[in-house]
Parts: C-alpha cells; structure tokens; sequence
C-alpha cells in the first residue's frame, strides 16, 4: 500500500465553481468572496468573516484590529507552525512564549498569569491540531487583565467548544485555508472570525489597501485580497465541511482503538462533551519517533514531525530573543516526539489496518 499523510479534495463541483467565478465576477473581491464570508461567518456562529490571502495575514490583521502597539507583547505558544509567532512581529510587537500542557498539547493557564506585564497587551492561544483551546478560562482571564484574545484557529475548521464552534467564541479568531488543512480554497487564503462590527470594518479596509473609496485612504493598509477564484473553491468545501470532519473524527476514534497499548505509544487527547476537535492531524508521541517514521515510510506510509523545531529554537529567534534548549520543556518534549500519521476523511478501514499492522510489526 502507498498511504499519503493527507489528501487535500478537488471535485468537478470546486472546478465549475472556480471556472464560473473565473468567468463571470471580478478577479478581485468579486461576488464569491462576500458570499463566502457570509457563510463562514454563518458556519461559525459569528457576526462577520472577513477573508485575506492567508493565515498569516489573518493573524496580523486581527491583532492590528485588537490595537496591538510597537513594544507591546502578544503571549502565545511555542508549539506551532513558526507562522502564528511571525504574525505578532509583523503587527510589530513582540511574541511572549509560555509553555504548554503536555495533556492537550496547547497552551497551558498557570504560566500564562506568571508572565502577564504592562506590557502584554493580547492572548493568542492555539488550537493545536484541531483541538480548542479552554477558551472559557483564555477569556476570563483576559478580561480580568484588560487583554484582547485572538485565537490561532488555523487547524480548527468546524472544532467545538461546549458544542459551540470555536469560530466565534472570542474577540477575534483565525483560520487558515492552506492547502493541507480540513478544508481549503486550493491556494494560500485566510479568514478572520468576530462579532465586532467595528474590527470588521477595520480589517475590510486594513486588507485592501487602507482605503475608504477607490483613490482615498486613511491608513497604511495591506494588498491582502483573497482571490476570488479561491474563494468559489472554498464556498464548495465549506458546505463539506462537517461531514469531513465527521469522518476525520471517526478515524481518530478508530485509531484510539486500535493503538491503544502498544509500545510506549502516547494517543492524542480525546474529545469530550467540552472540546470536539477537528481532527486536523492525528500525532501520537513516542521515543522511538524517528525510527517509527522511517519504518512506516519504507512500508508506504507517509508521516510527518509537527513540529520538529519549536518556535523558540528557531534560529531566527535564537538571534532575535537568545533562547536556548530547556526553556520551554513540554513544547521541546512534544517536538522531539510527535509523529503524525495518516488523517484524511477518505482514509480507508483497510488502510487503517494496514497502518495499525505495521506500527506493531515495528515494536515486536
């Protein structure tokens, strides 16, 4: 067998919707970006969506709505794509690091109020691989310290917090439509999450430009226009969206069963009535990660290391900030570890079976 890590979906449907959209709107913020900004909005429970040209622009954006300043601090995780940090530099503030729960792989509470200045001015918890964050806990907390909350929802397209989706459970939350998540627009693109009209409107403008008509503006905006071609795509996929993760979710339950007990493998955390996550990537933790990998790839399973370096040993932020190995245990122990293994709603029972054969034939 030959197993990919995922399979991103392009149907006849996406393609008549791309070549209609080609064909019959503006390249530009057309007709299929306001609709699928509407739905997504809809989807996630939320007042408004706007969409930018990736997840990264997301980020930016909304914490530049958030009003992040020039020597201000954003706390957040370093257990992520190096992305979800570079955006708090690109508003032009500082990343502030604390570590993780080693239980649910994002962002742990306690340190959180540690490091908490004068100079912090937003949370931004991550929902790693798919699973919300305690966005209860995230919001109380900063209300109590008079923070804006954004949340990194790059992975958690359709994830649940208390049966809401976590879309539109905080000031702003982000997501990404690369082309490896839960769904996509088959290209880079971005969409931004709030009931704030407000810092809506501020990110409409922020994303084309600064401008308030054709040839006027009054801010330095952005050119960080989703294409509109991408947008038709991720209106088609967005109506897939649940029933994808209904099976992702299956999958995961599937693989909880099947690896339980073997070797000195770690499952990934399990949804519960409070979180349902969307199942993005499946990452088990072992210490014999990089043999395991090399062994399922020789049998035609392909894997992937999320995220081999965690943000902070990164050599850009070694130069930048000086950190060093040991400064954030559970996030580095989660780098050394995890493995992900094949997670795409069209996974089959057979290559599931295939797969769980081969992790066992590896610890026998």
């Amino acid at each position: 067998m030959k197993i990919p890590l995922g399979k991103p979906v392009f149907t006849d449907e996406m393609r008549k919707g791309a070549v209609y959209a080609l064909g019959n709107e503006w390249f530009v913020l057309g007709e299929s970006v306001y609709k699928f900004e509407e739905e997504f909005a809809e989807h996630c429970g939320a007042k408004r969506a706007v969409s930018v040209s990736s997840g990264t622009n997301a980020l930016q954006m909304a914490l530049l709505a958030i009003g992040v300043k020039r020597e201000e601090e954003v706390i957040t995780s370093p257990a992520s794509f190096i992305a979800s940090a570079n955006a708090v530099i690109h508003a032009n503030a500082t990343p502030k690091f604390t570590d993780i729960d080693i239980e649910t792989y994002n962002i742990a509470l306690e340190p959180i109020k540690k490091i908490i200045n004068e100079k912090t001015s937003c949370l931004m918890p991550i929902c790693l691989y798919g699973r919300p964050v305690n966005i209860d806990a995230i919001n109380d907390l900063a209300e109590k310290r008079g923070l804006g909350v954004v949340v990194d929802a790059a992975q958690a397209h359709g994830a649940k917090y208390k049966g809401k989706n976590i879309g539109g459970l905080a000031d702003l939350s982000c997501f990404s439509f690369y082309s490896s998540k839960c769904m996509t627009v088959c290209g880079d693109g971005g969409m931004i999450v709030t009931n704030d009209e407000d810092k809506a409107d501020y990110i409409t403008k922020l994303r084309d430009c600064g401008r308030t008509s054709k040839y006027e503006h009054d801010v330095i905006g952005y050119t960080s226009r989703l294409n509109n071609v991408n947008a038709a795509i991720g209106r088609v996929q967005l109506k897939h969206l649940d029933m994808w993760n209904k099976k992702r979710r299956l999958h995961a339950k599937r693989y909880d069963e099947q690896l339980d007990g073997l070797g000195d493998i770690v499952l990934p955390p399990k949804d519960d009535a409070t979180y349902e996550s969307s199942r993005y990537l499946y990452v088990i933790r072992t210490a014999y990660r990089d043999e395991l990998k090399n062994w399922l790839e020789e049998n035609g399973i392909q894997c992937g290391i999320h995220y081999p370096t965690p943000i902070h040993l990164q050599p850009i932020y070694r130069e930048l900030y000086g950190y060093k190995e040991n400064t954030y245990l559970n996030a580095e122990l989660l780098s050394n570890t995890a493995l992900s293994i094949p997670m795409f709603p069209s996974l089959t029972r057979s290559e599931q079976n295939y797969i769980r054969d081969k992790i066992e034939g590896f610890y026998d």
